[in-house]
């Protein structure tokens, strides 16, 4: 399968990787929908993931919201692994042309990737909701409860919740990236966020790539399936 993906890489010219949490599990950050996800553990509440992690629980029940947040959503220890560093190494080499992640631990910029499309924001981004100044990670991980601005403002993060839609000029770089692909690689995902997942839909290329440890409803459609962890895969293919 290795050579085969590096086959597929050397040929192409425009590559555009999409990629979900399965990325980043190999940096430690755990994913949200398989048997260890987030989706499975308690929150130490009545509350499900889904509904904490909403727009509705944000405004209403901040405090609690940032307890969570803070405990599952940010690991600011982790480190890019091989997937970002190959995915990086790519662009370096001119041939990928974009990134397009779900995720919002930013761990693609910090291996050194430049054209990066977060779909759902990142947790490196945070803004106060009522004057608009910008803030780090830093400024909600020394908070004690709810991190607030000098003007008063309760200091949001810039992720996209539940509730809340995509930011529209990214969904529109993103449908640009795969229109003009010719290779698309995705990586780490199960395909079943949407509006996220239709994306694809843009591609009309000549290579389509799935690197996924589980089956996806997309699997007929791959020109190559790669039932490896993507670091393993990425990292043979991009030496």
């Amino acid at each position: 399968m290795a050579s085969e993906l590096a086959r597929i890489i050397e040929k192409s010219r425009r590559i555009v990787f999409f990629g979900g949490a399965g990325v980043s599990t190999e940096s430690g950050i755990p994913d949200f929908r398989s048997a260890d996800g987030l989706y499975s553990r308690s929150t130490g509440t009545r509350y499900a993931p889904e509904e904490v992690l909403s727009h509705s629980f944000f405004v209403r029940h901040t405090a609690e919201f940032f307890d969570y947040y803070r405990s599952h959503l940010l690991y600011p220890d982790a480190r890019p692994n091989a997937a970002h560093l190959a995915l990086a190494r790519l662009e370096q080499r001119g041939r990928l042309t974009a990134v397009i992640t779900q995720n919002i631990d930013g761990l693609h910029r910090r291996a050194g990737s430049k054209d990066v499309l977060e779909l759902h924001g990142s947790v490196h981004r945070n803004t106060c909701v009522r004057c608009g100044r910008g803030f780090g990670l830093d400024a909600v991980l020394a908070a004690d409860g709810v991190p607030t601005c000098a003007c008063g403002g309760v200091i949001k993060p810039d992720v996209v919740l539940y509730e809340e839609a995509l930011d529209p000029a990214v969904m529109d770089a993103a449908i640009q990236a795969l229109r003009a692909a010719d290779t698309v690689i995705v990586g780490g995902t199960s395909l079943v966020v949407y509006p996220a997942a239709g994306l694809l839909g843009a591609f009309g290329g000549d290579e389509l790539v799935l690197i996924n440890t589980a089956a996806t409803d997309h699997d007929h459609l791959a020109t190559l399936v790669v039932r490896e962890p993507i670091g393993e895969a990425l990292g043979a293919a991009v030496p």
